[in-house]
């Protein structure tokens, strides 16, 4: 009666930590009719032949029929035991296809789509600007960018991955730490010759201010860092927003100053365009991170798409 057995990817681990208890019982009939024995079936699945045994009775007593005939030498089917074999089989041979076929795309090079939520302007500062070379490297992997300033719902919005700034609170969420999120205070070099720049907080009461306006309809505060403590305050603005990338240019156009994350006026500040004020005061208890459901069994496009953009953002930090 010997067949072959069943695949590795079925066998390689207890049953018990895979599939449900009248799952693991017809597996273990399953095996013992593949592998010719009770002995072989127990070596097989990892376990010991006394489990594999209580199994099968387990799943007799729930059928109702004998499902094999046993003897000192030799385990065979009954009539019944080969009907309800020859239902079974099909479906598991189904499911084992499909751990397969999951696992090699595990293993294998990033295909699929991949769909990203990100801050609009780090989003389009930081994360779009890399995704050339990132699909150069993975030219299989359908990518999709979603810019926004609202919480993400992972499932709802079939997120892969996400980027967040600032302090994560969903216990559910994996992150990974990008780079700390410095807030500094800029203005364009042109509003510093014609108002000068504040010198302290209290100082902004007399600058003209741009702020940006929160999904949920807040003003942003701007946090400061005094005597080792952290402060928030919302100074009265001239101008607001709803989109960061617009508070940025507003203050590029000379308009006031604006808080803003480093990353976002970087490239401004590098060349003189902005400038940069209260810089000791900073704060420095936020960063940037990049998310997703599960550290277990990702998919290699998730995997591949983490560890890029790591190490690329953590390079420029």
């Amino acid at each position: 009666m010997s067949t072959p057995c069943l695949p590795n990817t079925l066998t390689s681990s207890p049953l018990s930590a895979r599939f449900p208890t009248n799952f693991t019982h017809v597996v273990a009939f399953i095996s013992v009719v593949r592998e010719g024995s009770f002995a072989r079936a127990a070596d097989r699945l990892g376990v010991g032949r006394s489990a594999v045994s209580r199994s099968v009775r387990k799943l007799e007593d729930h059928v109702g029929a004998r499902l094999l005939s046993r003897t000192t030498r030799s385990v065979s089917l009954t009539n019944e035991g080969r009907t309800f074999y020859d239902a079974c089989w099909p479906g598991v041979e189904r499911i084992v296809l499909a751990m397969e076929e999951l696992q090699e795309l595990r293993a294998g090079p990033p295909t699929g789509e991949l769909r990203i939520a990100a801050p609009q302007s780090f989003g389009r500062q930081v994360v779009a600007p890399l995704l050339a070379e990132f699909q150069a490297l993975f030219p299989e992997l359908s990518l999709e960018l979603l810019l926004g300033e609202g919480a993400v719902d992972f499932a709802a919005d079939r997120i892969d991955v996400a980027f967040r700034d600032g302090d994560l609170e969903d216990s559910r969420v994996h992150a990974r730490l990008l780079a700390p999120m410095q807030l500094r205070v800029h203005a364009s070099s042109d509003y510093a010759r014609r108002h000068g720049l504040p010198a302290s907080v209290e100082d902004l009461s007399r600058h003209a201010c741009i702020n940006l306006r929160l999904p949920n309809g807040r003003l942003q505060e701007w946090h400061f860092r005094r005597e080792e403590r952290m402060h928030a305050v919302t100074p009265d603005a001239r101008l607001v927003f709803n989109d960061p990338s617009l508070v940025l240019q507003a203050s590029l156009d000379g308009m006031g100053l604006a808080q803003l994350p480093a990353c976002i006026g970087r490239d401004a500040v590098t060349t003189g365009r902005l400038l940069v004020c209260l810089d000791h005061m900073a704060p420095d208890n936020r960063s940037h991170y990049i998310c997703y459901l599960s550290r277990r069994q990702q998919p290699a496009r998730i995997r591949a798409f983490v560890d890029f953009m790591t190490s690329r953002i953590r390079g420029a930090a």
